[in-house]
């Protein structure tokens, strides 16, 4: 909590809003897509998602549970508990969508889908877009067939087991999105993230979860910051995003959001 503290008061003194922005492809991205305040339809679709696991009263055994959750595990829990900790808050599940929405993602693959609020969120953008999403907890998996069903994401395939072995399974591919929507330590999140980076092409997004989540994790991202492949990061404290536009000068931005 206290690197958290730290590394959130320096954000506040080095992000910047679109003023202190000189790159059209940031620029835009921040105008048109960040501070979006367009009241989109589908945040109401967003909000009812939300309110029906908070609402949940179904307990289930977390077991290896590390996304989406202050949750130990082995630990059961009503999916309701598990909702009140979740990262992807209602406000980052709107910009999720609005992401999504901007860029047309197609194909997209998700680390920890918890309890699909993120997954939700994202498929509402396109109705065609195909998501896979990797969850290492059995019972969160099973009671996500389950939801998602009811909420007709058809496009949504869910693999069971953890990330490494999630990923080594994946047909080949290029993505446009890849959510890193793990608590992973400085070398898991290294590893998946070189283990991915063969999927990307030059309109690829990366987005990484609490990325001070820990002193390990804030290494892993200043690592991948400084990878030859990437052109472009941006921090927006809760997320980093990685871009690998090969016509983008190579350049890091602080952005409040």
């Amino acid at each position: 909590m206290t690197h958290q503290i730290k590394s959130y008061i320096k954000f506040i003194f080095k992000s910047t809003n679109q003023h202190g922005v000189h790159s059209p492809f940031v620029f835009n991205l921040v105008t048109k897509c960040f501070y979006d305040k367009q009241d989109y339809e589908a945040y109401k679709q967003i909000l009812n998602y939300k309110k029906n696991v908070l609402k949940n009263r179904t307990k289930i055994r977390v077991t290896d549970l590390d996304v989406g959750s202050q949750a130990t595990n082995n630990t059961e829990y009503f999916i309701s508990e598990i909702a009140k900790n979740a990262r992807t808050t209602h406000k980052r599940a709107k910009l999720l969508y609005r992401l999504a929405n901007y860029f047309k993602f197609e194909n997209i693959l998700e680390l920890g889908t918890s309890l699909g609020i993120a997954t939700h969120a994202i498929s509402l953008a396109n109705p065609n877009v195909n998501i896979i999403t990797i969850e290492g907890c059995q019972d969160i998996l099973e009671f996500n067939k389950n939801n998602f069903r009811e909420h007709d994401l058809e496009k949504v395939h869910l693999i069971a087991g953890d990330f490494k072995h999630g990923i080594k399974g994946l047909t080949p591919m290029t993505f446009d999105l890849i959510f890193f929507d793990v608590n992973a330590q400085k070398d898991a999140a290294l590893d998946y993230f070189e283990s991915l980076i063969k999927t990307i092409h030059n309109d690829s997004v990366f987005i990484f979860d609490n990325i001070y989540g820990s002193e390990s994790m804030t290494e892993a991202w200043e690592i991948i910051k400084q990878h030859p492949k990437v052109t472009v990061t941006i921090d927006v404290f809760f997320w980093g995003f990685v871009f690998f536009r090969k016509e983008q000068v190579k350049e890091n931005f602080i952005i409040r959001c």
